[in-house]
């Protein structure tokens, strides 16, 4: 029998959340906690509407791992908060004040509920959704507000992208099709058009003087980014002058950043059960967590939804 799989870029869908839903939504204590019953509502939304059989929060173990700095060290440098004082440490994200106690929260909201979160030391949240995209037999929902992981789409596979497009309620379904009507490629080619064109939220500079159009009819030229480099040593080809000497020029920058934008696929995941749960894993963790937190609403909304 053929399961569906959601996968969830949490710290994507929660940062939503955050910014989606007032901060007067608190706790009996006072502490904010919009970010905790937005990404309740978000999920429960989410299994009444595409009815996954398995979900998985996929977590940020390390939001910039050291291996994606060490080959382009710009990589969300302008969003650390605070440098690892040892070189095998995690550097500290720059997050708002008043979010940061909320991830915890989530975190226990989520093991008591019984979904599945999983990460990995030295991966992203995002390497954790490519390797678990690339292990389903069936199809797949990708839920994120990270355009990266538009390179997973792939419709013989079933993938597809669920990105939010205003704060977590409305939702943008992303196959080849609308990949390509946006962005001129597909999901094989979104990596390479990522690349070229450089993308400031990450720190990625991209090749100097190509933006997003430009590379989208660079791909369809040369068919890959290797083709294009290619195309950039060969004199015969119809690259212009400024496209052969901006490419030529970058060829450094080429050499290393597909492994920094393209999405690890094969990340070692500890052994956990993907199923969705039809009732809370710690029933009077969830009570007392709701109690704690004001998370009634939000938590009574989501287990009747699990419960079907």
């Amino acid at each position: 029998m053929t399961r569906r799989l959601m996968l969830l870029d949490t710290s994507s869908l929660y940062f939503r959340a955050y910014f989606g839903v007032p901060d007067s939504v608190r706790a009996p204590d006072g502490t904010p906690v919009n970010a905790v019953r937005g990404l309740l509502d978000f999920i429960a939304r989410l299994v009444q509407d595409h009815h996954p059989d398995d979900l998985v929060a996929c977590m940020d173990f390390d939001w910039r791992p050291k291996w994606r700095v060490d080959l382009i060290p710009s990589y969300k440098a302008h969003r650390v908060a605070e440098e690892a004082p040892a070189s095998d440490g995690v550097d500290q994200e720059e997050v708002p004040d008043t979010l940061s106690p909320q991830v915890p929260v989530i975190d226990e909201v989520l093991d008591a509920v019984g979904i599945a979160r999983v990460g990995a030391d030295g991966y992203e949240a995002d390497d954790i959704i490519g390797t678990l995209a690339g292990r389903a037999s069936g199809p797949v929902d990708i839920v994120t507000g990270d355009r990266d992981l538009f390179q997973l789409v792939d419709d013989r596979r079933a993938a597809r992208v669920l990105y939010p497009v205003k704060g977590v309620g409305t939702l943008q379904v992303f196959d080849e099709d609308a990949l390509r009507e946006k962005y001129g490629v597909g999901g094989a080619g979104y990596a390479d058009l990522a690349l070229l064109r450089g993308d400031t939220s990450d720190g990625l500079p991209g090749v100097p003087g190509i933006g997003e159009k430009t590379a989208a009819k660079l791909l369809a030229s040369y068919g890959d980014l290797a083709g294009i480099m290619a195309a950039a040593a060969d004199p015969a080809s119809k690259l212009t002058p400024a496209q052969r000497r901006r490419l030529e020029e970058a060829r450094e920058y080429v050499a290393v950043a597909p492994k920094v934008v393209r999405v690890a696929s094969d990340v070692p995941l500890p052994v956990f059960d993907p199923a969705l749960p039809r009732q809370p894993r710690d029933a009077g963790a969830v009570e007392a967590l709701a109690e704690r937190w004001g998370l009634g609403g939000s938590l009574r909304r989501l287990l009747s939804t699990l419960e079907g």
